[in-house]
């Protein structure tokens, strides 16, 4: 089954997925399409993807096939060279923070419920850079950003790990010291 083009972030409209396909489905991270199934559901047929999480011992999630919401949240994982870009443009994206907690909690919460890695890499920057803020003045962060923080990190940092075959604890330091050496070039 061909798939349609890529929209401008690269992530394909109405892709169609196969066994052993390797996706992100929203905030369950990288996971592999295990099967294909066809179950009953209240007396009609329906097509799933199977999906297993490559990076955690969760159950199978089952995603039917004909709920465009559930199947939107899928998508392809990144190229090394996509990886390798958003890393290298990390420094640049601005990360402002929200002073309002319900407004902050929110643009992070829609951030992560599409898990477009910009916007994931974002959020991460973000409540980083605040946390690093607030040790400077001996507090620390909330625990509903501290969540939404590890969350954020669990979906990028996992596909990030598997298309630079490293492990998701790996992550942070690899892209610290991207980080740093490109800041140290720029100086």
């Amino acid at each position: 089954m061909a798939a349609n083009s890529p929209d401008k972030k690269g992530m394909a409209m109405n892709e169609t997925y196969q066994v052993d396909d390797t996706i992100l489905y929203g905030i369950n991270g990288v996971c592999r399409v295990v099967e294909i199934a066809r179950r009953e559901f209240d007396g009609k047929n329906v097509d799933y993807y199977v999906l297993q999480p490559v990076y955690s011992d969760q159950s199978l999630i089952y995603v039917p096939m004909n709920n465009e919401a559930l199947t939107s949240r899928m998508r392809r994982v990144l190229s090394r060279e996509q990886v390798d870009h958003l890393i290298d443009e990390l420094p640049y994206k601005e990360a402002d923070w929200i002073e309002n907690e319900n407004e902050r909690r929110e643009t992070f919460r829609q951030a992560l419920s599409k898990a477009e890695p910009d916007k994931v890499a974002k959020v991460i920057k973000c409540i980083y850079e605040h946390r690093e803020e607030l040790q400077t003045k001996g507090k620390k962060l909330r625990q509903a950003d501290e969540r939404i923080f590890h969350e954020a990190e669990k979906i990028l940092y996992s596909e990030f790990a598997l298309v630079l075959h490293m492990e998701p604890d790996q992550v942070q330091p690899f892209i610290l010291e991207r980080v740093r050496a490109a800041q140290r070039r720029s100086s």
